[in-house]
């Protein structure tokens, strides 16, 4: 539901009924913060400041998600078009949507595949009939929670309440009188409003089920997509069904095909379901999908929730019981909203279809929506794997499966055929995640079979360079590689591959070749950044990292530097930023504040130099001035939960280092916190003296034992206990210790 930011006094303990924490539609207005102050006012923010989120219904990894369809970027909800820098430009004043639509992308940006496919439109005859599909209509009293939305469309007043079940969902329309109300599927609908972003049928096939029930198979960006539905709530006497195409009703027809559509050639179609209703009249529409059959569709229907409130309930205790896994004590009412709003956005990516790839024919785990590798990598996926070890251990199969499938692990993955799978963004990112799964020890994934594809794939694309000539540009990619080979040493040793693992561990000395005397990346195309941005990665050898720097001192004064230290305040990009404007700001290689993930973890590149204060002077800088609990919360796009999941391991005091078997201690900003690893084990983060201004750590304990190293590793994490820090206003040299680097 829409909340208003609200501060309290600090709340001993997170209300018992978590989900009405969550307010999904953080994120889907621009930025509307606090003013910022100190180093958070120097940062420069080169995307756009919105979250790019949606308040649709979901589940947790769901399949399905459906929410109310503007067109807007690059959901398809919301007020906004295409943006890549500044402040979103508005395409329409107030809200208004042209029905409901079915598969979402979340947070993302220009992700050239955008779904929204199945839209389903109420209408009634006064207000133009069949006629009406497509046009937009104002929308009031939006509400949404975990699992449910809800709103009026005017001038109709149809209240449209939706839920989703594991394959589909199901839509209830409460009707005004009318001699003529209806329902309009449009079979046809896919992508958003903006240029390219429309997605045009292939082919389609679609037929009535009498007329309360129809099925189609549209092809849409190369998949055969499924769908079966049936309408109830209409008098049986008097319902008609029929086919319709471009508005207009095919009288007499069940069935129809289309082959070879394309833009000149595109007209929508669909199936309407018709009656009159009285006032108050509800009707229901139950829609399931399959990327396998139309008789798989026709089961995941029936095998759903038939009941309204039934499938609602089901959606809220899925999602209590997913973030039920972290609970919190502290805080304030705004900071509790926060947290579990970003954790929710942290556990809808990706979307769990098992025994339905599309793109191989046989049963096991399926994921998809791997939109935003590139920044999922870093803190959603750790996240993911650490509180959910099953389906991360799943999470890893089906990747295993894609490269066994396509040759390679693609940087971006989602609902569509083809190669365009974002290469040229990173590379060996699935070595990263494979090496989180190794590290936490995820069960029933077959080492061996992890090790050959991941050694194959090094060396494709850039890595044939890599491996030849040692750097490759764009010079991130040489970082990934080098990285990749890391991970993949770590594992082939751990499967007795002793020659592997030791060929890799010498490729993976070769992130040195992209650094230059000055400490920082050479100069190379970088993307979304510069190489200021991408210069403070935590790497595997950071003491050789911070040695080429010219040691401690040199490294703290180069991070002081970017992170803005004594600098003055920058003015963000406004509306439609000209060049200049934009390469003022970059020049200035600053961090990006949030706004992007490029350089996300690069406050706790302190750490390593021995320089906790000023990691957490930037972590709480991050936290308290860079997310809020209003719908323009975020600074920057979501990309998956990617920036969301940063909040919620900084706001906890552990950042996982993707990769390795290090989770860094920060700055924690609750008093207290439970985190449960799958079913059993739990461990509680304490922040004794914690709150506003105290943002230091003094001295750490585990279990009663005073801890000086700056880290943990899993098996302390998952081993349980009691992490105690004791907090300060007064900046400290808590411990010189270093988290470990593999030279």
């Amino acid at each position: 539901m829409k909340i208003q930011a609200a501060h309290s006094e600090r709340n001993q303990v997170a209300s018992d009924d978590l989900v009405h924490l969550v307010d999904p539609f953080i994120g889907t207005e621009p930025e509307d913060l606090p003013p910022r102050t100190g180093i958070a006012a120097t940062w420069f923010w080169p995307k756009p400041y919105i979250g790019n989120t949606h308040p649709g219904a979901c589940l947790p990894f769901g399949m399905v998600s459906v929410m109310p369809y503007s067109g807007g970027y690059p959901t398809g909800y919301g007020r906004y078009g295409k943006s890549l820098e500044g402040h979103p430009p508005r395409f329409m004043q107030e809200l208004q949507v042209s029905g409901f639509t079915h598969f979402q992308q979340t947070g993302v940006g220009a992700i050239r595949k955008y779904y929204n496919y199945c839209r389903v439109t109420p209408f009634s005859e006064e207000c133009g009939g069949l006629s009406s599909v497509g046009m937009l209509f104002p929308i009031t009293n939006e509400e949404a929670m975990p699992g449910f939305y809800t709103c009026v469309i005017q001038p109709h007043g149809i209240r449209a309440e939706i839920t989703v079940t594991q394959r589909g969902a199901i839509h209830r329309y409460t009707f005004p009188k009318s001699n003529g109300s209806g329902l309009a599927i449009d079979f046809s609908h896919g992508g958003i409003n903006i240029e390219d972003g429309r997605t045009i049928p292939l082919r389609a096939e679609y037929a009535l089920q009498g007329n309360h029930g129809a099925e189609a198979c549209v092809t849409m960006e190369g998949l055969p997509i499924r769908m079966s539905l049936e309408v109830s709530g209409f008098d049986a006497n008097t319902a008609v069904g029929s086919l319709w195409e471009n508005g207009d009703v095919l009288s007499g027809e069940k069935e129809k095909a289309y082959e070879y559509m394309r833009e000149s050639t595109y007209v929508p179609f669909g199936v309407s379901f018709c009656g009159p209703t009285e006032e108050g009249q509800v009707v229901e529409l139950k829609v399931a999908f399959s990327f396998r059959s139309r008789r798989k569709a026709y089961e995941n229907r029936l095998s759903a929730a038939q009941e309204f409130s039934v499938a609602k309930r089901n959606a809220k205790k899925s999602w209590e019981k997913g973030l039920r896994r972290i609970q919190i004590q502290g805080g304030t009412q705004a900071q509790q909203r926060t947290f579990y709003t970003a954790l929710y956005h942290s556990l809808i990516k990706p979307s769990e279809a098992h025994n339905e790839s599309p793109f191989w024919p046989w049963d096991g785990p399926f994921y998809f929506d791997f939109s935003t590798l590139w920044d999922m990598y870093k803190t959603q996926l750790p996240l993911v794997l650490t509180l959910f070890p099953e389906q991360g251990a799943e999470i890893v199969n089906a990747m295993l499966t894609v490269v066994e499938m396509e040759g390679n692990f693609p940087i971006g993955y989602r609902l569509a055929r083809g190669y365009d799978r974002f290469s040229h963004q990173a590379s060996a990112l699935g070595h990263v995640v494979i090496a989180d799964a190794f590290h936490r020890r995820l069960p029933g994934i077959d080492w061996e079979r992890a090790v050959t594809l991941m050694t194959k794939d090094l060396g494709r694309a850039y890595g044939e360079a890599f491996f030849q000539e040692g750097i490759v540009h764009p010079l991130t990619h040489t970082l990934d590689l080098a990285y990749g080979c890391f991970c993949t040493a770590l594992i082939a040793r751990e499967v007795g591959d002793t020659a592997a693992s030791g060929q890799m561990l010498e490729y993976a000395t070769q992130w040195k070749n992209a650094f230059d005397q000055s400490g920082v990346l050479r100069e190379s195309t970088y993307y979304e950044g510069s190489r200021y941005n991408y210069s403070f990665r935590l790497l595997h050898d950071m003491a050789s990292r911070i040695k080429l720097a010219g040691g401690d001192a040199s490294f703290v004064k180069i991070l002081d530097t970017f992170f803005g230290y004594d600098a003055a305040a920058v003015q963000q990009p406004g509306v439609f930023p000209c060049r200049e404007e934009m390469v003022k700001g970059e020049s200035l290689g600053r961090f990006e504040g949030l706004n992007n993930e490029p350089d996300m973890e690069s406050p706790y590149a302190y750490i390593y130099a021995g320089r906790h204060d000023r990691a957490c002077e930037v972590i709480r800088a991050g936290l308290t001035q860079c997310y809020g609990d209003t719908p323009g919360g975020m600074v920057g796009n979501d990309d998956s939960g990617g920036m969301s999941s940063w909040y919620v391991w900084s706001a906890l005091g552990i950042f996982p280092v993707a990769g390795q078997d290090v989770f860094l201690l920060g700055s924690p900003l609750f008093d207290r916190a439970k985190i449960q690893f799958g079913r059993s084990c739990s461990l509680v983060i304490e922040a004794v003296g914690g709150g506003d201004g105290r943002q230091y750590v003094q001295a750490v304990s585990l279990n009663g034992v005073q801890h000086q190293r700056p880290y943990l590793c899993w098996e302390e994490m998952a081993s349980g206990g009691i992490l105690s820090f004791e907090m300060t206003s007064t900046p400290t040299i808590w411990t010189q210790e270093r988290p470990p680097s593999h030279s």
